[in-house]
């Protein structure tokens, strides 16, 4: 569909190597005869850059012709890096930012289930699973950041949400 094209080509303005699409945040498009509507689910509720994803994507649709666009946020399903393309993930690890490792998982309602545990992340500069976490936020509430043992670089961790 022309229109869901259209808004899959809006970047994340935190990270503007990456499409909402690539993110998985561009939930649906329909066009219908009143206009087109858009949802958009944030990585976080509380996500900074949501208003800037909103204006992107009601201008680009505008741009293309596209008349009474209407652009809502969506919290429910909450956001999963499931929903990231393998594209996307692999942008993040071009531009320095190591990717979501595995997948999200249910939450257990008790203390009985599987309890994951993150055994290392991998540098993205140079591969190393020498690293540690710095701190649980980094430039943003959905990354960590880390320091690669070996390299001594600092770098951002997209967290498996």
């Amino acid at each position: 569909m022309r229109a869901w094209a259209v808004a899959a080509t809006v970047v994340d303005p935190e990270i503007p190597v990456l499409t909402i699409e690539d993110l998985g945040v561009l939930r649906s498009v329909s066009v219908t005869a009143t206009g087109v509507d858009v949802s958009l689910t944030p990585t976080y509720s509380g996500c900074p850059a949501l208003d800037a994803m909103r204006d992107d994507v009601f201008a680009a649709l505008t741009a293309a012709g596209y008349e009474n666009v209407s652009v809502r946020l969506v919290l429910s399903p909450a956001w999963t890096t499931d929903w990231m393309s393998d594209d996307g993930k692999k942008k993040l690890e071009e531009y320095g930012i190591a990717a979501p490792t595995g997948h999200a998982t249910a939450r257990p309602s008790g203390p009985a289930g599987p309890v994951r545990l993150q055994l290392a992340v991998k540098c993205p500069r140079c591969n190393s699973l020498n690293t540690r976490e710095l701190a649980h936020f980094g430039s943003t509430s959905c990354k960590s950041l880390y320091e690669c043992k070996a390299c001594l670089e600092p770098f951002d961790y997209f967290k498996v949400l």
